[in-house]
C-alpha cells in the first residue's frame, strides 16, 4: 500500500494541541528550506540544522550556507527560527561513502549520504530534547521520498526520537520554492552539492557540447570549477578539447567574430 506522507503530517498537525511542537529540520540548502519553512512555521517550533558535509568544494558550501542566512533573514523569520550550523566536515562523508564513489546518482552512495545526514539530525534531536526530526530532502522531485522517509524511520527508532514524515514537493511545494527562490534572489545551484554530482553535469556538458558539434564549451560562473578550474578541465578536455573556463570564477567573456 502507497503511503500519502503528506497526509500523515498533516494528521499530526491536527492532533498537536495548543503547543507547537519543536521540530529540528535538516536543511539542504536555501531554496529547498524557503517553502518547507513557510509552511512549517505556521506548526512547529523550528530549528534549523545546517550539516551538509557531501557538499563540495568548501567555496560552495559557504556560498550555499550564506544564501540559508540571507533566506532565513529575507523572510523574516531570523527570530522565530533558530540555527544549528556544523562547519565543514567533508570528512564524515568520504568516510561514509567509501566504496561507493563509482555509484550512479541516485543510488547506494546517495542513501547513504541521507542516511549520514538525517543520523546526525536524530542524534541533535535528541540531545535537545525535540519532538520531532525531519528534512527538506524530500522537496526536490529528483530525490525519492518514500526512500528518504524509511531511513528516517528507521533512525528515529534506533535514535529514539520521532520521525516527522514529509513529501514537501507535494501541494506545489517545489514551485513554490522557485517563487521565493526567485523572490528573495537566492542562489540556486545547478548540481546536487557532492563532487560527484558536480563531475556528472561538467562531463554531461562536454559529452553534449561533443554530440552538438560545437566549436567551443565555456563553463559558466554557475560552477564550482571555476574556483579551481585546473581540477576539472583535464576530465571536460579530455571529452571536449575546446573548452574553457570564467577567468575571473565570476563571468566569462564570448567574443563572436562578425560575418
Amino acid at each position: 500500500m502507497n503511503r500519502n506522507y503528506q497526509k500523515e503530517l498533516d494528521r499530526i498537525i491536527q492532533k498537536r494541541g495548543k503547543r507547537m511542537p519543536r521540530v529540528l529540520l535538516h536543511s539542504c540548502c536555501g531554496p529547498c528550506s524557503s517553502s518547507v519553512l513557510e509552511y512549517l512555521t505556521q506548526y512547529f517550533d523550528v530549528t534549523l540544522l545546517w550539516y551538509n558535509p557531501n557538499i563540495y568544494p568548501k567555496e560552495e558550501f559557504d556560498r550555499r550556507f550564506k544564501t540559508q542566512v540571507q533566506l532565513i533573514e529575507s523572510m523574516g523569520l531570523a527570530d522565530k527560527v533558530s540555527v544549528l550550523a556544523e562547519p565543514w566536515k567533508s570528512a564524515d562523508y568520504y568516510a561514509r561513502i567509501k566504496g561507493l564513489e563509482n555509484e550512479p546518482e541516485g543510488g547506494k552512495r546517495c542513501a547513504e549520504c541521507f542516511r549520514l545526514r538525517l543520523l546526525e539530525t536524530a542524534r541533535l534531536a535528541k540531545h535537545y530534547q525535540f519532538d520531532y526530526f525531519c528534512t527538506t530532502l524530500t522537496l526536490s522531485r529528483h530525490k525519492d521520498a518514500v526512500l528518504i522517509n524509511g531511513i528516517g524511520e528507521e533512525i528515529g527508532r534506533a535514535v529514539g526520537v520521532s520521525w516527522l514524515p514529509s513529501d514537501f514537493k507535494k501541494r506545489d511545494g517545489e514551485n513554490r520554492s522557485i517563487e521565493l527562490s526567485e523572490k528573495y534572489g537566492l542562489y540556486r545551484q545547478l548540481y546536487c552539492g557532492c563532487e560527484f554530482s558536480l563531475h556528472r553535469r561538467e562531463e554531461t556538458a562536454a559529452r553534449m557540447a561533443k554530440n552538438a558539434n560545437a566549436e567551443r564549451l565555456w563553463l559558466t560562473h554557475f560552477s564550482p570549477s571555476l574556483i579551481r578550474p585546473d581540477e576539472y578541465m583535464d576530465m571536460v578536455r579530455g571529452i571536449f578539447p575546446n573548452a574553457y573556463p570564467g577567468k575571473d570564477g565570476k563571468s566569462v567573456e564570448l567574443n563572436f567574430e562578425e560575418d
